[in-house]
């Protein structure tokens, strides 16, 4: 077997190998005695029919085809063997094979273009010329939160001693009509609705401003263009509304029984500097996180790879997977996703992709980075985080099935050491800038009864969830 080697595009090797004739009629042999093993020929024992009964059977070829798939598939394998100590050849996939001369009584010739792991040359990534972005926590911050948890607990009063006024609560009744008559869908008794969220046709809502309830109005409003039901689309009809109830928000005071009613909080300060306190560690995360992505973008932008298409397709594929399990969560099929975006799996994944390859740029970078600064994920951590995320996820099967996968366990060991390059980036900075604020891990932030990692910086639902502090 004589074989040759040229490095060609995108991480690939075309390995071009040459099999001589001696060995190609061997293997017609053995394909004619393999074939006619598991083919019944009338009049001859089996293994015993001659190759042109054969290929009476099964057609003419068929012997042929036998015999080169055995020899590429046979001396491929040899040449993988061969190669496996050379650290500059790691097969990362499945070769494509072209048959460059396939002749009987002649030597075969085919070219295998084989995916190898591409080679990372990393550039800076530990001297980035920037620095973590605190957003700062004022007071008007802290009363926005205030105001939040006031309005979740506000009640609606009736509207008394002004006429309607935009953000009111209407219940109305109206009657729609086009060239005096009715039209479908044009009549209500009693519909609810906040005046200026624009529930209905634009511009109707503004025509009940001004109004006291029991008070009419009529008007002309125009259906716009895109409206739903296509045959009212751009037409004109005449309404005669009735506003049959007004009501209007009603916040409670910012005091301190408002505050202790939002938890075991003394007065309206304790629920302010809590809030503060959460504010803070909030801006603390999301100036770690931000940091990280950039420190990320720095590294990858520095590096040099020339990405096999291989590593792009199975990014491809866990992207999928992810976008499987969000849909696992909330409920929704697969199918109903993709009928209601109106795409197919290819075009799914022609829109994945971009992303795909900045992914997989992105774990190889940061896999050589481990490896230069001798970061690893060892088994134990992945067999932890399967068994945290399958009891989060026990009430979906499929889902808790999936974390077997090898895919699965690719992913999280990908996760993990991405996370742990990172961090021992940021923490070398740290060390390296001591009259910067500490910008804590995740793990060291609030505890879980102050809600989840890396919360919204003005999350009152999740205040208003908070128990007293100690």
């Amino acid at each position: 077997m004589h074989v040759t080697t040229t490095p060609s595009e995108k991480s690939t090797l075309r390995v071009e190998v040459e099999l001589p004739v001696d060995r190609v009629a061997r293997a017609v042999a053995d394909a004619t005695r393999r074939l006619g093993q598991r083919t019944r020929v009338a009049g001859f024992r089996p293994g015993k029919a001659p190759r042109g009964m054969l290929e009476r059977v099964l057609g003419a070829g068929a012997v042929w085809d036998e015999a080169v798939e055995a020899l590429v598939d046979a001396s491929y394998r040899e040449w993988l063997t061969a190669t496996s100590d050379d650290p500059a050849v790691v097969v990362i996939g499945r070769p494509t094979i072209e048959l460059v001369d396939a002749e009987e009584g002649k030597p075969l010739r085919y070219a295998a273009t084989v995916p190898l792991r591409p080679s990372v040359a990393l550039g800076d990534y530990g001297g980035f010329p920037f620095r973590p972005e605190i957003d700062p926590v004022d007071d008007a911050k802290v009363e926005r939160v205030v105001d939040e948890l006031r309005d979740q607990q506000a009640t609606l009063g009736p509207v008394e001693e002004r006429p309607a006024a935009r953000g009111d609560w209407a219940v109305i009744g109206f009657t729609g009509t086009r060239d005096g008559e009715p039209f479908d869908g044009g009549t209500a008794d009693r519909m609810p609705l906040v005046i200026g969220e624009e529930r209905l046709i634009p511009g109707f809502e503004d025509h009940l401003v001004g109004l006291r309830p029991g008070a009419t109005t009529e008007f002309d409003a125009t259906f716009p263009d895109d409206y739903h039901e296509e045959s009212l689309r751009g037409a004109t009809a005449h309404f005669r509304v009735e506003l049959r109830e007004l009501r209007e928000k009603v916040m409670p005071p910012a005091d301190d029984d408002f505050a202790r009613s939002m938890g075991d909080f003394a007065d309206l300060a304790a629920l302010r500097a809590e809030i503060r306190q959460r504010l803070e560690r909030n801006a603390l995360d999301r100036a770690r996180h931000g940091f990280a992505d950039r420190i990320i973008d720095y590294a990858v932008k520095n590096a040099t790879i020339d990405l096999p298409d291989i590593l792009v397709d199975e990014e491809v594929e866990v992207m999928h997977d992810e976008l499987r399990s969000a849909l696992a969560r909330q409920g929704i099929s697969e199918e109903a996703y993709l009928a209601a975006a109106g795409k197919k799996d290819a075009e799914l994944h022609a829109d994945f992709r971009p992303g795909a390859e900045e992914r997989a740029k992105t774990l190889l970078v940061l896999g050589e980075i481990a490896s230069r600064e001798g970061i690893d994920v060892p088994d134990r951590d992945i067999i932890d985080e399967i068994i945290r995320a399958k009891a989060r996820y026990a009430d979906q099967p499929k889902l808790v099935a999936y974390f077997d996968t090898p895919r699965a366990q690719a992913a999280i060991r990908s996760s993990l050491r991405r996370s742990r390059v990172v961090e021992t980036l940021i923490d070398r900075w740290l060390a390296a800038h001591p009259e910067h604020p500490a910008i804590p891990h995740v793990e060291e932030g609030e505890p879980a009864a102050l809600g989840g990692i890396a919360p919204e910086p003005e999350d009152a639902a999740g205040i208003a969830a908070v128990p007293a502090p100690a």
